[in-house]
């Protein structure tokens, strides 16, 4: 009897895969590159091609594995597939012809979890489904849901550069968003505001939270959670940061190279806060099952 694995490198020379994987290209190529060059370009959206890539080697690598796994049932479910198959294409029709990207985009998920459902059965799903959860980062939100949840980051990211700078002594006031260093404005702008930054740090941090697979559901509760935080605290040091550019170099340093630079910076930022904190989380949690033994090793005795 041949392997999963053995099955799997026969199964994709067939018609069924190559049509699933043409299908895929002749509708979601033209929205690839019609994203590229719209949603793609703007700061709020930016994450998209970084969330495509990871995505696409995410399910190539949990399906091997999946398929890999002797214990893993390969079938099909055709009512469940078949169904999802036909909410996908509606999903893609009314969005593609609307130009409405929620739906245009929002369609691969239905669609693509309705194909390897009549593929490769339920069994195998189950075992890939954070990469359909991770697909959701690629959808772009509607402009009216980004202007809302941008304009109190952007509040709260200038409050705090205020605070900040105002405890270590610099000459700062606040107008709304424009923080006023020295002879200098700055514009906390939406890019600034931290919610393009926090989708593609909660869509990391969840990936590396699924690689390192760790058993504490607490812990993995918890630090999503926090990446929250911790992308605010990046845009904050990242604001701070360019408004003490401008203020000892000027203006045109501030909005230059290391403008852009400071983007880096933030991602620095949040990745060490992110593996800090989980240091700190599995330290809590080996600590927490120790006492757990020993307690049950004494009340045992």
């Amino acid at each position: 009897m041949s392997s999963n694995k053995e099955r799997f490198k026969l199964t994709t020379a067939d018609g069924p895969w190559l049509a699933l994987v043409a299908c895929l290209l002749v509708l979601y190529v033209p929205t690839i590159a019609s994203l590229s060059q719209s949603l793609w370009r703007t700061d709020q959206n930016s994450q998209g091609p970084i969330v495509l890539l990871v995505a696409t080697w995410f399910f190539w690598f949990k399906i091997r594995a999946a398929l890999a796994d002797p214990e893993v049932r390969v079938g099909s479910s055709p009512a469940a597939g078949w169904a999802l198959v036909a909410l996908g294409l509606v999903l893609y029709v009314v969005g593609h012809s609307q130009d409405f990207y929620l739906f245009e985009v929002g369609s691969a998920i239905p669609l693509l979890l309705g194909a390897l459902l009549l593929l490769l059965g339920a069994a195998v799903v189950k075992r890939i489904w954070f990469a359909f959860f991770f697909l959701v980062f690629l959808i772009p939100m509607p402009g009216a849901v980004v202007d809302m949840l941008t304009q109190p980051m952007k509040i709260a990211v200038s409050w705090g550069s205020e605070g900040l700078l105002h405890l270590f002594g610099y000459p700062v006031a606040r107008n709304g968003v424009v923080i006023l260093i020295g002879p200098y404005q700055l514009l906390v702008a939406d890019a600034c505001a931290g919610l393009n930054s926090l989708f593609t740090l909660e869509a990391l941090g969840l990936l590396y939270m699924n690689a390192t697979r760790h058993e504490s559901a607490f812990r993995n509760f918890v630090l999503a959670l926090l990446i929250v935080p911790i992308s605010f605290t990046a845009n904050l040091v990242r604001v701070v940061a360019l408004a003490l550019i401008t203020y000892y170099e000027g203006d045109a340093a501030g909005q230059g190279f290391l403008h852009e630079f400071s983007g880096m910076v933030l991602f620095m930022t949040a990745l060490i806060l992110i593996i800090g904190l989980d240091g700190l989380l599995r330290s809590f949690y080996a600590m927490r099952t120790s006492r757990r033994s020993a307690r049950t090793a004494t009340q045992g005795a």
